[in-house]
């Protein structure tokens, strides 16, 4: 009786065909609030178990927060008493306080170097307030200086460069050198002691020496250490650098001193 009655369903389906459809859509209608009810509770259960599973995270995210918590306020009392502690130092040695640091962002334009220089051309100038002398540096460290200022550009000469000279000291030993670039991936040090203490893997920075740049400021990390002399490798890869940080850090010099200690 029901294979009769779905081939004459299907036969009426076909001859009147509008007729089924709106007896379709009135039984479905019709049925509609009975389906809602019935998938209330379920959609009720689904909701009540990813309560629960969400609760059980918020429960563990918390005490994870909470543990972090503790270990930020420690730390932050031990940034309190070293702040205290720095200020009264500074007191009692009357330290000059350090000057104003201020930078512009230059986007490369150009790369005009070759196997005789290695130098960068940036969108920024004389306009924008950029002098020579100023030091260029990228996410990653140190990367040169401005030797070349025009209105609305500025060149910059990087520490592979055969010209560059940058006075550097050796994180670990404190052993003082001078960086020496020499148009090649990789600069050398010149000047270090023949039994100095050098290791792979030593991080270089800025020893402040000569007013060029201040102290600390991250140059690149010794690369191979033997008897025809240490590499250092720049930490910021100059061949793929997209803006550089123009900054002034207000040192005491003239341009016509910083030039030819450049050159």
């Amino acid at each position: 009786m029901l294979v009769f009655a779905s081939i004459a369903l299907m036969m009426v389906g076909k001859i009147e065909s509008v007729s089924v459809d709106s007896a379709r859509a009135r039984v479905t209608d019709a049925f509609a609030p009975i389906l809602d009810a019935i998938s209330r509770p379920a959609a009720t259960a689904a909701r009540v178990i990813e309560s629960a599973v969400e609760v059980e995270n918020a429960f563990d995210e918390n005490q994870r927060l909470k543990a972090e918590n503790a270990r930020l306020l420690q730390w932050k009392q031990a940034a309190l008493r070293l702040e205290t502690e720095n200020a009264s130092l500074r007191t009692l040695l009357r330290v000059t306080p350090e000057p104003s640091v201020s930078f512009i962002t230059a986007r490369v334009i150009a790369t005009p170097g070759s196997s005789f220089v290695r130098t960068l051309v940036v969108t920024a100038g004389r306009r924008d307030g950029v002098r020579k002398g100023q030091a260029a540096l990228a996410g990653a460290g140190l990367v040169g200086r401005v030797i070349e200022v025009g209105e609305w550009s500025s060149r910059v000469l990087l520490l592979t460069d055969i010209n560059a000279r940058v006075p550097v000291v050796l994180e670990s030993s404190r052993q003082r050198a001078v960086l020496a670039g020499d148009n090649s991936d990789q600069a050398k040090l010149l000047y270090l002691p023949p039994e100095s203490p050098v290791q792979v893997g030593e991080r270089v920075v800025t020893s402040g020496h000569g007013g060029l740049f201040p102290p600390g400021l991250p140059v690149g990390v010794v690369t191979s250490a033997s008897e025809r002399g240490v590499r250092v490798l720049p930490n910021a890869d100059l061949s793929r650098v997209e803006h550089l940080r123009l900054v002034d850090f207000g040192l005491p010099g003239t341009e016509l001193d910083l030039a030819a200690e450049w050159k």
